[in-house]
């Protein structure tokens, strides 16, 4: 990142905020604070790219190295109960920490916190009491559609996901879920431990919250998982603000759905405090009455790129591999299970989401001629080749000591 750009934190702390974050970061290198006065941190098993707090708490109280002890990779779904003593689950350290860290707070001076929780990204190892709470409770069944049924007839991004996950059936298919679930109810639970102790420390009604995700997961929707997808239940995310008391601005018991994406919580969270914005900052106050009329996304290149263009109702997905289309209403079928792109009754909405995404196109996708003449061709991926997946999803080992050196971080997944 340029330095000249502002961090979030950055512009709190030039403001007279002070600014801590706990939990994952993903930064490099891992211990740079990125404006952060002070960041404490869990980076899911990387002990190898610098020190890792939790790393140091599991040490401290007698489980050296045994993060991933119970066997359970980053990036898959099985899933088994935590192996480790319940105190000692990064959700409770994250909470703990966050805790600490308000108390410990100089009360002359304002002040931003960032809670960031590993979970509910695998490994799916929640702990038994929540697995317990979700055994006895019915189980939705995984979307279906004509258009992902037919293995023949979906893009090369798709089958490569499906050849990494394949298919979990019935009772796994259930149990997977029911871990995942497990995993967002100790999440929720703890949340309620941080609003207390704002509460406790006087300070609740003077505070701001927003709650927010990094990405969605599938779930086996349309017989896929993870993230890296466009559909719904990878990209659409909560985006929950919860204004300080007697802050008109932010409504109670509101549901806005205007275009929203995480390069709005810098400015959104800058303009409910007063501070003014970076002219850098390409997001949008979600405060404010400007509403943005598009939103482009892209993840991935070469093979396995997707791009998007959604404007509040109709949504297009373009798969350069192959120049695969795929148009949704999300107004009336907001599961996604009926592909419009190839029907004559919108073909303006699909002229107009294709110029409106043709716009947004640059880097590789430009210089590799992935559209001509203001038209998307994308181009021939070839015969498609599953990858292999010795690494089984990038599965964590002994960390004590410590891995040395380069680690290896393929983990199967084809670009």
């Amino acid at each position: 990142m340029p330095k000249n750009l502002k961090t979030f934190p950055e512009c709190f702390v030039n403001a007279g905020y002070q600014a801590f974050c706990v939990g994952k970061l993903h930064v490099y290198p891992a211990r740079d604070r990125i404006g952060f006065q002070e960041a404490i941190i869990a980076e899911e098993g990387r002990p190898h790219l610098g020190i890792d707090d939790y790393d140091i708490f599991l040490a401290e109280n007698g489980n050296p190295g045994q993060q991933f002890m119970h066997g359970m990779s980053n990036n898959s779904y099985i899933h088994r109960p935590w192996h480790l003593d319940e105190r000692l689950h990064v959700t409770n350290w994250t909470v703990y920490e966050t805790c600490k860290v308000i108390k410990r707070r100089d009360p002359s001076k304002p002040s931003l916190w960032m809670t960031s929780f590993t979970h509910p990204h695998p490994p799916l190892a929640p702990l038994s009491s929540y697995m317990d709470f979700y055994n006895n409770l019915s189980i939705d069944e995984a979307l279906n559609s004509h258009w992902s049924n037919n293995e023949n007839s979906i893009p090369w991004a798709l089958k490569s996901n499906r050849t990494y996950w394949p298919k979990l059936e019935n009772e796994i298919f259930k149990n997977m879920k029911r871990a995942y679930y497990a995993l967002c109810t100790h999440i929720d639970h703890q949340i309620r431990v941080i609003i207390a102790t704002l509460r406790e420390e006087n300070i609740l009604d003077n505070t701001t919250i927003l709650i927010c995700a990094d990405h969605g997961d599938m779930l086996g929707d349309f017989n896929l998982y993870g993230k890296r997808t466009f559909y719904e239940g990878s990209s659409k995310i909560p985006f929950i603000l919860v204004g300080h008391q007697g802050d008109k601005r932010i409504k109670s018991n509101h549901k806005d759905n205007r275009l929203v994406c995480l390069q709005d919580v810098m400015p959104t969270l800058l303009d409910v405090s007063g501070i003014s914005i970076p002219s850098s900052c390409e997001g949008i106050s979600v405060i404010g009455s400007h509403k943005r009329k598009y939103l482009y996304g892209e993840v991935l290149e070469n093979n396995s790129a997707t791009r998007m263009i959604h404007n509040g109702r109709f949504k297009l997905i373009w798969y350069p591999a192959g120049n695969f289309l795929q148009l949704f209403d999300l107004e009336k079928d907001p599961d996604e299970l009926i592909d419009l792109s190839k029907s004559s009754n919108f073909k303006e909405e699909l002229k107009a989401l294709k110029n409106e995404l043709i716009k947004n196109l640059y880097g590789s996708d430009k210089e590799k001629c992935y559209f001509k003449n203001n038209e998307l061709c994308g181009f021939d991926p070839g015969q498609y080749i599953p990858s292999q997946d010795i690494s089984l999803s990038a599965q964590r080992g002994l960390h004590y000591p410590p891995p040395q050196g380069k680690v290896s971080d393929k983990m199967g997944f084809p670009n």
